[in-house]
């Protein structure tokens, strides 16, 4: 495998834990900063599964299995941040 694409993969994902950090301290709303912390875990998710998980180089089907314990992921802990607002 190529290392220099796991060394730009992992700048790319500890720039998106800081950018997450950043939206915590940013003073935004609540729901504000939850949907952008969601989509930067989103993007972390895929960058992971994809190449250090070497799913990109797997058939599709185990992708799509993967792919939908991802969502299933997002839409607990969604609704587990839903709950506990209680809005």
């Amino acid at each position: 495998m190529n290392t220099k694409l796991y060394a730009v993969i992992y700048v790319v994902l500890f720039v998106f834990a800081t950018l997450q950090v950043a939206v915590e301290f940013a003073g935004l709303t609540y729901w504000t900063a939850f949907w952008l912390i969601m989509a930067l875990s989103a993007i972390k998710a895929v960058l992971v599964a994809a190449y250090f998980q070497h799913l990109r180089y797997e058939p599709r089907a185990i992708t799509y299995v993967v792919a939908i314990g991802v969502v299933a992921a997002i839409a607990l802990t969604a609704a587990a941040s839903y709950s506990i607002t209680g809005t």
